[in-house]
């Protein structure tokens, strides 16, 4: 029995970057003639010019934080879609609202390789409490499980002491859902000398998976693997092996870019992942997660060849109100992008004694001066219309957690 899903995830990495980036000029013309978001968004690009991922990240990223108002105008998926609502097998409805499709193919999300990653093989059963409701995390481990010859418990979300019932009596070997409810379920098991033993594997997501927990769970003799992904592009990431970074899934590309920008960051830098699917009925390109992470170097301990990201760090979207003006990580960007001088930049908002907001915008540059420092402000006031300090700092000094704008206010 092999360890790997299929031979995908063992491929020679250049030859996997060759055959992933080979399929991008298809891919986004596919997306010009079909969607009407992409058709717009790409007037004038040419298809076949989009072949790496230098020409892949000339293309804008389309935010999640933009899909609400997206859909607002074109519903009722901004013109993404590649296919009418009514040929898609589900449709879901995620807070907002903001609404993602399914298409009909088995593993749409593709999460059976997360799954395999974590140890489930064809005849296991899979004990699934992630929502059905609305949302499509239940459908994502349901799919995936079904792909690989699990039987599926769509125990859902909740009613703890009738899945403890449920395991206690259909025995499933492993568990899908959030690290915290799978502690829960044990403890309530332990005080209500439930048998829960069957329970010997589990994948993991929705919420950071954290150490103590890890632990917990695998005195309790379950071995948990993590996993990362949204409503909108399926699976992102996988672990495969404990503490060693969160392997890229097959069917996409990932990017990390700096927050608020189109621009990628160097290796171990922490910004915004950005993904690239491959698929042809909800096309998208260069989508922005609004999550952080950072690349790592090197290979999975485990024989995958795949890029490794660090795993969930945060959310991008920095946005902060100061006197009534919200100030964006895309303006600090702009005003980086004014001055060739600043490498990087870091806006930090605090009060004063007198609980009056401060804004200072941290500079790291080639060369400064006062002249450079009243450039700067000038622009802060023109891209933000608020006033705010210049303050010079060492190259590489400011912190590599992917903030654009730290938020230093108490309000309580």
């Amino acid at each position: 029995m092999t360890d790997f899903y299929d031979d995908l995830e063992t491929r020679d990495s250049v030859q996997r970057e060759e055959a992933v980036l080979s399929a991008l000029p298809s891919h986004v013309e596919h997306a010009k003639k079909n969607t009407r978001y992409f058709g717009e968004l790409l007037q004038g690009v040419d298809s076949r010019a989009i072949c790496d991922r230098a020409s892949l990240a000339t293309i804008p990223v389309t935010r999640k934080s933009d899909l609400m108002s997206l859909q607002k105008r074109d519903a009722p998926f901004g013109g993404m879609a590649a296919v009418a609502p009514g040929q898609l097998g589900r449709i879901f409805s995620s807070p907002g609202p903001i609404y993602d499709p399914q298409g009909v193919t088995g593993d749409f999300w593709r999460f059976g390789r997360a799954l395999w990653a974590a140890g489930f093989r064809a005849g296991d059963i899979v004990h699934n409490t992630f929502s059905y409701h609305f949302t499509p995390a239940g459908f994502m481990v349901d799919l995936g499980a079904r792909a690989i010859g699990c039987a599926v418990i769509p125990a859902g979300v909740g009613q703890s002491e009738m899945q403890l019932q449920a395991i206690a009596d259909l025995r499933p070997d492993g568990y899908g859902g959030t690290p915290s409810f799978l502690k829960l379920l044990m403890e309530k098991a332990d005080e209500q000398e439930v048998d829960i033993s069957s329970l010997k594997k589990a994948v993991v997501g929705g919420e950071a998976l954290l150490p103590p927990v890890r632990q917990m769970l695998k005195d309790r003799g379950v071995e948990v693997r993590n996993s990362y992904g949204t409503a909108d592009v399926g699976l992102i990431a996988y672990e495969s092996v404990p503490d060693a970074g969160l392997v890229i899934d097959e069917g996409v590309i990932v990017e990390i870019v700096r927050p608020g920008s189109n621009d990628p960051v160097a290796e171990g830098e922490v910004g915004e992942v950005v993904v690239t699917n491959l698929a042809p009925d909800y096309p998208l390109i260069r989508f922005g997660t609004g999550d952080l992470s950072a690349i790592l170097a090197g290979q999975n301990p485990c024989g995958r060849t795949n890029m490794r990201i660090k795993g969930w760090m945060g959310r991008a979207d920095q946005t902060a109100k100061i006197k009534g003006m919200f100030v964006h990580p895309s303006q600090v960007n702009q005003i980086s992008a004014r001055h060739v001088e600043v490498t990087r930049a870091r806006l930090t908002i605090e009060h004063d004694q007198q609980q009056n907001d401060v804004m200072t915008l941290h500079c790291e540059c080639v060369n400064n001066d006062e002249a450079l420092a009243t450039a700067i402000g000038d622009s802060i006031r023109e891209v933000t219309k608020l006033r705010s300090s210049v303050k010079f700092v060492a190259t590489d000094s400011l912190p590599n957690d992917g903030k654009v704008i730290d938020d230093l206010r108490k309000f309580d």
